[in-house]
């Protein structure tokens, strides 16, 4: 059964950071790239950043130079930091998993979601 568990989140003030935690079981973590989305009141879900396998990296542009997306393969974790935050900042973060199915198709499994709330 493929658990994601995320933690970390709370109130910030503007400028200040926080440190997301993923913590992955159910699944061969090890082989299997991972993401953070994040999803702000009447906004579509985004993605935020994702992390391959080899720990390679890509990141939204609005979090380009501010978020960092790491893993730890020994822990089964995968950890957002999250420096100068902004108040748009502002969402539900979620740690993803896309299984892929075959044919191109993935499956998605989503954790429940981490409130950070960014103030001004």
């Amino acid at each position: 059964q493929v658990q994601l568990v995320e933690s970390g989140g709370g109130l910030v003030q503007a400028g200040g950071s926080l440190r997301l935690s993923c913590a992955a079981s159910g699944f061969a973590f090890s082989i299997n790239g991972m993401s953070w989305y994040r999803q702000a009141p009447g906004k579509q879900r985004e993605l935020v950043a994702h992390i391959t396998s080899g720990s390679s990296t890509n990141y939204a542009d609005s979090v380009k130079g501010r978020f960092t997306i790491s893993r730890d393969n020994a822990k089964n974790t995968v950890t957002l930091q999250m420096n100068n935050l902004k108040p748009e900042d502002t969402a539900v973060y979620y740690c993803n998993w896309a299984r892929f199915t075959g044919w191109g198709k993935t499956q998605d499994y989503w954790g429940q979601g981490t409130q950070v709330t960014v103030s001004s």
